[in-house]
């Protein structure tokens, strides 16, 4: 079910960033230049009216599939891998470090210089 519901947002993703690229900054559509406009099929206004339409249905089925993706994702991590953003263990007061051992032999006891 999700795997079907990130695709679809993929496709309607695409298909909003185009929409967007295709309308004119100054709010006119495809075409506003020209006298003709689209040609006989739309006026400069009609087209500015279908993709300001299409821009916000895209835009909202957009908001409802992310809303559907992170309520059903909702409890779906786990902590497996490592956190960047954790924080490491603070390191103990009461942990030293352990003292060397004592030798036991007699050969492994180093010479130490005789004081005069």
């Amino acid at each position: 079910m999700t795997t079907l519901l990130l695709v679809l947002n993929f496709f309607v993703t695409i298909a909003l960033i185009g929409v967007i690229l295709i309308q004119r900054s100054e709010g006119g559509g495809l075409g506003i230049g020209s006298s003709q406009g689209m040609g006989s099929f739309m006026t400069g206004r009609g087209t500015a009216n279908l993709l300001t339409r299409s821009t916000s249905i895209l835009a909202g089925v957009f908001m409802i599939l992310c809303l559907l993706l992170a309520v059903l994702n909702r409890g779906a991590s786990t902590h497996s891998g490592s956190d960047i953003l954790a924080q490491p263990a603070p390191a103990s007061s009461s942990q030293t470090t352990p003292a060397p051992a004592a030798p036991t032999s007699p050969q492994q006891v180093p010479a130490t210089p005789a004081k005069q």
